[in-house]
């Protein structure tokens, strides 16, 4: 029987993990990986344009640019996850993949507001702020990705071997996506993510059940196996 079958248990296992409280379905797993997801898209298309002007900004031009990487990415997710077609189709609730048009009170967001909001609200559109909301958001909804991606995983139940080989995919993917230049690395990615998130399912006063205690360090171990090595 899978976690997502095991209600009680797998709604603690996820209100541990940082999830709401909420009935927990494969869709709300994937509203939890795919929004996120739209951050990381939504910081590339700007990162991308090297301008950090928001008026040279066109997701859509972005995404039809990386068709491949996005539909690779989607292919992984599915496959670490186990959501099936309805669930991934999730992803086009969000109105984050496909054109609109970028604003700065978006990448304010984004970036949980570590910039500050300047006197003048005008002065969040200026490049040199863009830019600090771009880095700081990709290191955020990476890290926020990664560990929706991660639990989604344990709750079904996926192989650890096999789904943390297709989490790096996934990951590796996302930060080129956020950041063709190299600026993040899943490597940091995992470390952030095993710091800021990993602590609270696994200390001893967690009342998060065994097995999903044992499903998070499986995925901790093969994650660190293959972005750091041995």
């Amino acid at each position: 029987m899978g976690l997502l079958n095991q209600f009680g248990d797998h709604h603690e296992l996820l209100r541990q993990a940082g999830h709401p409280l909420q009935p927990l379905t494969g869709t709300s797993l994937a509203r939890g990986v795919f929004a996120p997801l739209g951050g990381v898209v939504e910081v590339g298309a700007v990162n991308a344009t090297g301008t950090y002007v928001l008026a040279d900004v066109s997701v859509g031009e972005f995404l039809a640019r990386r068709h491949a990487d996005v539909a690779r990415l989607m292919d992984g997710v599915r496959q670490a996850c186990g959501f099936d077609d309805a669930v991934m189709r999730t992803a086009d609730e969000f109105g984050w993949f496909r054109d609109y048009k970028v604003e700065a009170a978006h990448l304010l967001l984004w970036s949980a507001g570590v910039t500050g909001v300047p006197d003048s609200i005008e002065g969040l559109d200026e490049s040199p702020v863009i830019r600090r909301m771009c880095r700081m958001a990709a290191d955020l909804q990476l890290t926020e990705f990664l560990h929706a991606v991660i639990t989604a995983a344990v709750a079904a139940m996926t192989d650890p071997r096999r789904g943390a080989a297709a989490i790096v995919d996934v990951l590796t993917t996302a930060c080129d996506l956020a950041d063709a230049t190299g600026g993040v690395v899943p490597a940091q990615v995992y470390r952030t993510w095993r710091v800021a998130h990993l602590p609270g399912v696994l200390r001893p006063q967690s009342d998060a059940p065994e097995y999903g205690k044992a499903g998070f360090r499986a995925y901790d171990a093969e994650l660190e196996r293959l972005l750091l090595g041995d």
